[in-house]
């Protein structure tokens, strides 16, 4: 079987990959290369947690991802992941972290819970005000993005797959089944089944199938400089973290000297990852500013060194899309990665090979169909 897929970031990439491992002759096209700056798998570096409140299904992912990173990564001999740990912070009270405890423990993932003095006791550089509890993921950290996308990229032309950086266009569609796509130098990639892992260009290109089902949202990721010869704010003495009170922000110790990452992550103004012009705005490093001053107070008035404008690609109800075409048995859509999809890559891309080769149904929870994407959800009517 020849499979094509479409788009070279952490979904397209995997799935290459896992198709190839099983037989399949695999072509990988991206318009951009893999992890390249309009792609939503680029940037520096991405938080891998198994916490998801009541989406257990994301934390089992997690936990089959986690090893699939630790085992390619030695295989191809380049350092990807970082296990820092991550920092869940929690307001008083918090459902969230009350619900992933459970899946936490059933998915074998180990943690820690922790009090507000415990955290300032632990991590004195970090004001715990309004914190009423912590969960601690010890096995977890973060994943160097761009140059993940990259590691699977090489994996896979040196296990003998084909990559050509085209951009795609999906064939007619006759009698049920997808004819050949229309590249970008005027060929035609003509394959047995088509994977469409397009990130936040996917609504685009299934305008009909897709549609307002996906929106990319406008996401500014801040790197600020510590204090001159002060090591608290590394990856050796501060963990990955999460803050889910009244802000919610997010944050990776300074990887590689770039410096203390910090990125709001609620979604932001929608957004054209082609045109969009991606230089960070006053509004966001005044609000991180802010925010960093009352939780980390020895980053007041730090300098801002780094800055990414990336996107999320936001489906309506937060979830991933992975399904078949609905008027077509031999093509399938993936995407919907909503911020939170990168580290699920390796899981992702098995899943997506069983469905290709025809070893397992669609999930509901990530079809099509489901109730939750049918319409547009409040937080991004509100942003529109």
């Amino acid at each position: 079987m020849h499979v094509a897929v479409i788009g070279a970031g952490a979904f397209g990439g995997w799935t290459a990959l896992h198709l190839l491992r099983r037989g399949m002759k695999v072509t990988l096209l991206d318009a951009w290369g893999p992890g390249n700056s309009r792609a939503s798998s680029g940037g520096e570096t991405r938080v891998i947690r198994g916490g998801y409140g009541v989406n257990g299904i994301y934390t089992q992912m997690t936990a089959r991802s986690l090893p699939l990173w630790k085992e390619n990564q030695a295989r191809w001999n380049v350092k990807l992941f970082h296990p820092a740990g991550v920092l869940w912070m929690a307001p008083r009270n918090d459902d969230w972290a009350k619900a992933t405890l459970g899946h936490l423990r059933e998915a074998g993932l180990p943690f820690q819970q922790l009090d507000r003095r415990e955290i300032g006791r632990r991590w004195p550089q970090m004001n715990p005000e309004g914190l009423g509890s912590a969960i601690l993921e010890s096995d977890a950290g973060f994943l160097l993005a761009r140059q993940a996308c990259q590691a699977v990229l090489a994996g896979f032309v040196q296990e003998g797959g084909e990559y050509r950086q085209r951009s795609a266009t999906p064939g007619a569609i006759r009698e049920g089944a997808m004819q050949a796509a229309k590249l970008s130098d005027g060929s035609e990639l003509a394959a047995d089944q088509y994977v469409f892992a397009c990130g936040p260009w996917l609504a685009k290109i299934f305008p009909e199938e897709i549609g307002e089902r996906v929106t990319p949202t406008r996401q500014e990721v801040l790197f600020f400089g510590a204090p001159a010869g002060d090591p608290r704010f590394t990856e050796e003495q501060f963990p990955a973290w999460i803050d889910t009170g009244a802000q919610r922000f997010y944050g990776i110790p300074g990887n590689q000297w770039r410096g203390f990452k910090i990125a709001d992550d609620e979604p932001g103004e929608v957004f054209d990852p082609t045109a969009g012009d991606r230089v960070p705005s006053e509004a966001a490093i005044r609000k991180a500013r802010e925010y960093l001053a009352f939780r980390f107070p020895a980053m007041k008035n730090a300098p801002l060194v780094e800055a990414r404008v990336c996107q999320y690609e936001m489906s309506t109800d937060g979830h991933f899309i992975l399904d078949r075409h609905p008027r077509c048995g031999n093509a399938w859509l993936a995407g919907g990665g909503s911020g939170h999809g990168f580290k699920m890559g390796p899981a992702v891309g098995e899943r997506l090979a069983d469905l290709v080769l025809g070893l397992k149904q669609v999930d509901l929870f990530f079809a099509l169909s489901r109730a939750g994407l049918a319409a547009k959800s409040a937080r991004l009517r509100a942003i529109n």
